[in-house]
């Protein structure tokens, strides 16, 4: 089982997190796009490692257009020699047409499309194909020498879809080299939804699970004592109800008996109550979605709960940056002895 290292990071941090990660024996470093440009970080600590991996986790699909990604995905391919995985999501729609000023509709459906038509991009700009992509969302049919970039020597880039509901999951295993389960996901859902929507996806595109790396759900809960671990899960809670109040993410709490609760939290997010929204993820939720325990403890639960079904652990380390990402090398020992 690979161990990465998931992260907000500052660009003028990311090659100190980039050598620290790969010194630490990380398999990846992942980028997140909250409040700084994840392609930047990547190609700072790509600039500054020579074996870890560097991606994104994720990137908002639905802010670019194809051409764009393709063109930032094929750069960061070539400077990282061939290390670069390119993590992407759809966010949710008041996002992408409130805060990106972009289109929304059918998200599954366009990012199935999205997927193809970068693969069709880098065919081109690789091996020299025509490109003649018309899809229903997208159409790139034009790439004149003067655009076209010099062909790095590598596979293209690999591609992993993050996603909650079965249409995106199973797009996934349609187009996707990987999977990122939302940290809003249990175990239970991640068995009993996750993975039948990506076999589903994957048989249709006559492709096998097994073809597909899973990362598994992040949350952690963890410190050196009680009154660290607490801390960490006070914080946890807020973002767990931050999540729980999306329409989106309803479905999995639907799935524990636990639906109700995102009404109430979606009405508590409307009147701009976030911290109190924290204090209705009791002990029971809390424990569900994250795994609990001091750094040791948590390496042996993170194999109980998903070490038969996935490929790779990555550390979700909002909203607790400096805790959690200081354990975590203590975690990923625990992780690789297990396995």
């Amino acid at each position: 089982m690979k161990v990465d290292l998931g992260a907000t990071i500052r660009p003028a941090k990311a090659a100190e997190l980039g050598r620290a990660a790969e010194a630490a024996g990380f398999d990846a470093l992942w980028a997140a796009e909250t409040n700084h440009d994840p392609f930047l970080s990547c190609a700072l600590a790509a600039d500054a490692t020579e074996a870890i991996e560097v991606g994104t986790a994720i990137a908002i699909a639905f802010a670019r257009s194809p051409m764009t990604l393709a063109s930032t995905a094929h750069d960061l391919q070539s400077l990282s020699a061939g290390r670069f995985v390119l993590g992407l999501g759809s966010q949710i729609k008041p996002h992408i047409e409130n805060r990106y000023s972009m289109p929304w509709s059918q998200p599954a459906r366009r990012m199935r499309e999205f997927v193809l038509a970068m693969r069709s991009i880098w065919d081109t700009w690789e091996h020299g194909t025509p490109l003649r992509f018309e899809g229903e969302f997208y159409r790139h049919t034009l790439m004149t020498p003067m655009f076209t970039p010099r062909a790095h020597g590598h596979r293209a880039p690999k591609v992993f879809l993050a996603g909650v509901g079965p249409r995106m999951t199973e797009v996934a295993g349609e187009v996707a080299d990987g999977f990122i389960c939302h940290g809003f996901s249990s175990e239970r859902y991640l068995r009993e939804c996750t993975l039948p929507a990506l076999r589903r996806g994957a048989e249709r595109a006559g492709r096998d699970l097994d073809d597909i790396e899973v990362v598994a759900p992040g949350f952690v809960v963890t410190g050196v004592d009680d009154a660290a671990i607490e801390e960490a899960a006070a914080a946890t809670r807020r973002q767990m109800a931050f999540y729980g109040s999306t329409p989106a993410y309803r479905p999995v709490l639907d799935l524990h008996g636990w639906g109700e609760l995102q009404l109430e939290l979606h009405a508590m997010s409307k009147r701009g109550e976030w911290t109190a929204m924290g204090d209705l993820i009791t002990d029971e939720i809390l424990g569900t979605f994250a795994v609990v325990g001091r750094p040791d403890e948590v390496g042996r639960e993170l194999h109980r709960r998903y070490g038969d079904v996935v490929r790779r652990v990555t550390s979700y380390e909002r909203p607790h940056p400096d805790a959690t990402r200081n354990a975590w090398p203590t975690i990923a020992d625990s992780l690789r002895r297990t396995d």
